[in-house]
């Protein structure tokens, strides 16, 4: 038995079994016919011989319009793919003196970008002798999480890296 290796589906002449399964164009099992005869058919109603399962035994082939048959998949993948939903991952970066008025704009970009359902890296970096201070960034990063703690969950908790303090925000399971 020959197995199909390509990704598309075998038609017409490409399929080498002598016998298979067929089914008719409104989806009615015709039964099992040699392939000559069901190519015969196929060629009577203007239509292709199409090998849906080529791994039972026998094939089952399908008489369609192949054309028509592979517009409607690439259709159907389309929309999918138009479906789905692609998470970015947005930046927001902080300092240990940053004021007030400057952490509310943060917060405020950082909570839309939570809605529109992307994952917030938040970079809190320190300059010169802030280095030692570094408790000032985990203050801010509590204040963070403080703030936010009913809209996102938190997917790694503030960890030093050189000379920034790196946390990763995600919206809230459903």
């Amino acid at each position: 038995m020959l197995i199909s290796t390509d990704k598309g589906n075998r038609k017409n002449l490409d399929i080498r079994v002598p016998r298979v399964r067929v089914i008719g164009v409104d989806g009615e099992q015709i039964g099992v016919l040699s392939r000559d005869d069901a190519l015969r058919m196929a060629m009577d109603l203007e239509l292709d011989l199409v090998e849906i399962v080529p791994n039972s035994d026998p094939p089952v082939c399908r008489i369609m319009d192949y054309g028509k048959f592979k517009f409607e998949q690439q259709k159907k993948a389309n929309a999918a793919k138009k479906k789905q939903k692609i998470v970015e991952i947005k930046e927001l970066k902080f300092r240990p003196t940053t004021d007030d008025g400057d952490y509310e704009i943060k917060v405020r970009n950082l909570r839309r970008f939570i809605a529109e359902g992307d994952r917030v890296k938040v970079n809190i970096r320190f300059k010169g002798r802030e280095m030692a201070h570094t408790e000032l960034g985990i203050a801010m990063a509590k204040r963070l999480q403080e703030d936010l703690k009913d809209e996102v969950t938190i997917e790694s908790f503030p960890r030093l890296e050189g000379r920034q303090m790196i946390m990763m925000i995600g919206p809230k399971k459903k």
